[in-house]
């Protein structure tokens, strides 16, 4: 139960943006250099991305079915059922954040490596955490789009899907049509290539925040506002992963498939979360956008860490 060392570098990148914010040519500047970072970290995710790894899980259609029935509408709906607390626990703004969270896709990397740990069906976690990330890219926004409208806001759903796919899926699918030129090399190089998608998002976080700083964010978000999103992350994360552990039981699934469609059913990516906020919402916005998916990312974490060394000492003791 410890803190995520990347979790702490982007609170140390908000704070750095909250006392030194990127302002008029900078912000510039800044904005060009973060469509190319976003574009070089879907390059890089499409080159990740192996067709074998995929298709040796691609059996198990109930267990995917399910991964994607809660990430892509058992979320969204609890993200509904969240309206009664505004404007009493959180902000229309930080609610909105929350339903931009419950639209997005799966992680990819530590869904895989707590399924693993746990000693779940990694095969079908790869299969079904890509599949999660690429539909993502095409459902997150229509998503957005369709929770947003329903609180009464106008969004631009049809030029968010243009800009979506211009700027992150493009790139992906170029990455991953090169994938048999430098598949090896990335393969080789996954500790590299990690750390390039984390300084992109380093980056564009660090530009998010200097325009919400520049807006005010911190005159309208709070220590209060900042307990409530943890405490609603709380029981966000509690009910989805119950309702997939329960379901998965109800359903006949094995361990090893409970274990998979826990973990990967109850993930939101931060690596696909923070680079789409910045296509799809206006500068001034992204920032408090974004605060949500940061404090649920670490929790996550925490969370199924936990949870995983359970399930590995459940193992071991029926081994015993």
């Amino acid at each position: 139960m410890r803190l995520d060392p990347f979790t702490l570098i982007l609170v140390t990148v908000v704070v750095i943006a909250s006392l030194f914010p990127c302002e008029g040519a900078w912000a510039e500047g800044f904005a060009q250099l973060t469509k190319a970072a976003i574009a070089l970290l879907f390059f890089m995710h499409g080159a990740k991305l192996s067709r074998q790894a995929i298709f040796a899980g691609m059996g198990h259609w109930r267990l995917h079915l399910l991964v994607m029935g809660s990430t892509f509408v058992l979320f969204p709906l609890l993200g509904l059922l969240l309206r009664p607390l505004v404007p009493a626990w959180i902000s229309p703004e930080i609610y909105f954040g929350f339903l931009y969270l419950c639209a997005l896709p799966a992680t990819v990397q530590s869904a895989i490596a707590f399924t693993s740990m746990a000693g779940g069906n990694v095969a079908a976690a790869v299969c079904s955490a890509s599949a999660s990330s690429i539909l993502g890219v095409f459902l997150s926004p229509i998503l957005v789009g369709v929770l947003i409208n329903v609180q009464g806001e106008d969004t631009e759903t049809w030029q968010a899907i243009q800009s979506i796919l211009l700027q992150l899926m493009l790139p992906f699918v170029a990455g991953h049509l090169a994938r048999p030129l430098i598949g090896g090399w990335v393969d080789r190089h996954r500790p590299l290539i990690s750390k390039v998608d984390q300084s992109s998002i380093l980056l564009v976080v660090y530009v998010a925040f200097s325009e919400a700083v520049v807006e005010g964010i911190w005159h309208k978000v709070g220590w209060d506002d900042l307990l409530s999103i943890l405490l609603v992350s709380c029981v966000l994360l509690a009910l989805v992963i119950v309702i997939n552990m329960q379901a998965a039981r109800r359903l006949g699934f094995s361990r090893e498939d409970e274990i998979t469609i826990v973990f990967c059913g109850s993930k939101k990516s931060l690596a696909n979360g923070v680079p789409m906020a910045n296509v799809l919402f206006p500068a001034a916005s992204v920032g408090i956008m974004l605060l949500p998916l940061m404090l649920f990312h670490q929790l996550q974490l925490m969370v199924c860490a936990a949870l995983a060394r359970r399930y590995q000492q459940q193992a071991q003791q029926q081994t015993a």
